[in-house]
């Protein structure tokens, strides 16, 4: 895979939009905020690209989990990829406005279910109007069919996973999170490569020399798990990977969150907060 397989452009898109096996959808999830704010799918009824339904995060994890948007089961994500219209030959396009690290959590989820034609919106909503592309209000949904998944089941690592893969030295275990974070608690052994350096503000990716640049590093190992606080994060440097070829890469779904939950091994060179993001 690489960039081009991985992002579409806006102007792409809008070239795109008659095509009957298109299927787009708003990924947003919020971090923060009031209970009087409006929620993640107010907003994407506020305001969405036309023909856009709403990829629901919860719908896609396990509602028994102690721990927040934990992957949920390969027969319920099959299902649920089939209830909101995606079928084996669909067209995907997700983007978040102003989150995208929302929008690689949900393309990571389609990619370990199986599905192959996913894109990420490159710039998302704010790119969209930038160039030309009108908005709508309201919800929409596409027609139910039924998504057999065929499972990459490497994609995503559980912590005993993890805890094998810190006795690996050509395993790197890598820290989306911000330095602040991290020096705060991190997993014993791991490194630390900020989801923000491989992010123009919240909304697209950096240019591809600077990929590269950044994740050149991890090329040298057999394999890479990316983690952060609950899973979401980590996907943005995991779809970095996958942008430069290393697909060798899986995610700790459970991260921080269940990590130091379970009393497992961390580290701390700093004051404050790991939990400064997701």
């Amino acid at each position: 895979m690489d960039r081009n397989s991985i992002l579409i452009e806006a102007d792409e898109l809008l070239s795109k939009l008659e095509n009957k096996n298109l299927r787009i959808f708003d990924t947003t999830i919020l971090f923060f905020g009031n209970a009087s704010d409006l929620t993640a799918k107010e907003k994407y009824e506020k305001e969405h690209i036309p023909g856009a339904a709403f990829f629901d995060h919860n719908n896609f994890s396990e509602p028994n989990s102690d721990y927040m948007l934990m992957v949920a089961s390969e027969a319920e994500i099959s299902a649920q990829i089939g209830n909101i219209g995606i079928s084996e030959n669909s067209e995907i396009v997700v983007y978040a406005p102003g989150i995208l690290p929302a929008a690689t959590r949900a393309w990571w989820i389609l990619h370990y279910a199986g599905h192959r034609n996913v894109r990420i919106l490159n710039g998302g909503l704010d790119a969209w109007k930038k160039a030309g592309g009108e908005v709508e209000q309201g919800e929409r949904h596409y027609a139910p069919v039924e998504y057999k998944g065929l499972f990459k089941r490497k994609m995503l690592v559980s912590k005993n996973e993890v805890m094998e893969a810190m006795k690996e030295s050509k395993v790197c275990v890598e820290n989306a999170l911000m330095n602040e974070s991290y020096q705060a608690a991190h997993i014993t052994g791991s490194t630390c490569l900020p989801c923000t350096d491989l992010m123009l503000g919240m909304d697209a990716f950096v240019e591809q020399n600077l990929i590269t640049e950044k994740l050149k590093k991890g090329l040298g190992f057999k394999r890479i798990i990316t983690y952060c606080g609950g899973g979401i994060a980590a996907t943005v440097n995991a779809v970095a990977h996958f942008m430069i070829g290393n697909e060798n890469v899986a995610v700790y779904d459970g991260s921080m969150y269940e990590w130091m939950s379970e009393g497992l091994p961390i580290t701390e060179t700093g004051d404050g907060n790991w939990a400064i993001w997701e």
